[in-house]
């Protein structure tokens, strides 16, 4: 005589799911997940996977970000970090932050460039953990920051694209490229419900050596995270700021909500004030 299965149960949590990723509310069948839940994971497990060791395709980016960010003088840097390969780059974070010497040289400025190095921001482009992430969000962000930014007084440096690339390979173009700040986009280590999360990182006047301390983080830009208008919204705030006040890192805090809070509230009153 056959043992009865256990039927699947489902959990009644499960309309919690609709406000979120995150594998609450799965259900179960006896002890253990649902099948379907179980092949779910694994799905997410292999996209994560596939997302680390994912070929960033530098020609088909540049051609986005050319058209996201119009009237640059220059073409789109390919540039290089001194990991020669996926597998270099993963065992050797060190490698990933400075790059190798064919960049170096490319970006070495000659005597006529000195004068004209004089940069307010450049964007660096980084493949980081997730090629994925920046060959779905780079193009649409900066389009929407080129769109808060246009009419500004802004002098941006030719856009840079970096293979095999970690956070800190920014600080070493921007100064190499003479800008005052570095905004490094880059694919964040993904998790298992968001393979294509890019990071972004703002440095005021970068420099090869500094920390995590001197620089600003804006997390998990994608559609189903942080959207692209409020992202562009933060570094745009961050942006001038950092400009104005000449400094970013801890000193710096994001107080876009409590600006948009502000703006709310104008000529509306705060009721638990009366």
């Amino acid at each position: 005589m056959s043992e009865k299965q256990s039927p699947v149960t489902a959990n009644p949590w499960a309309a919690l799911r609709q406000f979120t990723d995150a594998r609450i509310a799965l259900g179960r069948s006896g002890v253990s997940l649902p099948t379907s839940a179980h092949l779910a994971f694994q799905l997410a497990h292999a996209q994560a996977r596939d997302a680390v060791h994912r070929s960033l395709d530098g020609s088909a980016l540049s051609e986005q970000l050319s058209a996201a960010w119009p009237g640059l003088s220059g073409s789109v840097l390919q540039l290089q970090s001194a990991a020669t390969d996926r597998n270099l780059y993963l065992q050797r974070p060190d490698l990933g932050r400075r790059l190798d010497i064919a960049s170096r040289d490319l970006l070495a400025p000659s005597d006529s460039d000195l004068e004209e190095r004089q940069f307010d921001v450049a964007f660096v482009i980084a493949d980081g953990l997730s090629a994925l992430a920046i060959e779905q969000n780079a193009a649409p962000f900066l389009a929407a920051l080129h769109h808060r930014m246009t009419g500004e007084d802004w002098k941006v440096a030719p856009l840079s694209v970096v293979r095999q690339a970690r956070v800190a390979i920014g600080d070493e173009i921007g100064q190499a490229l003479g800008a005052k700040a570095v905004v490094v986009l880059v694919g964040e280590r993904p998790g298992l419900s968001s393979p294509d999360s890019m990071g972004l990182y703002l440095t005021w006047m970068p420099r090869v050596g500094l920390t995590d301390a001197s620089r600003n983080c804006i997390s998990n830009v994608r559609p189903a995270g942080l959207g692209y208008d409020e992202a562009a919204l933060k570094l745009h705030y961050l942006l001038t700021e950092s400009r104005r006040r000449q400094l970013s890192g801890v000193e710096l805090k994001d107080e876009t909500a409590t600006t948009a809070a502000t703006a709310l509230n104008s000529g509306h009153g705060n009721f638990l004030l009366k």
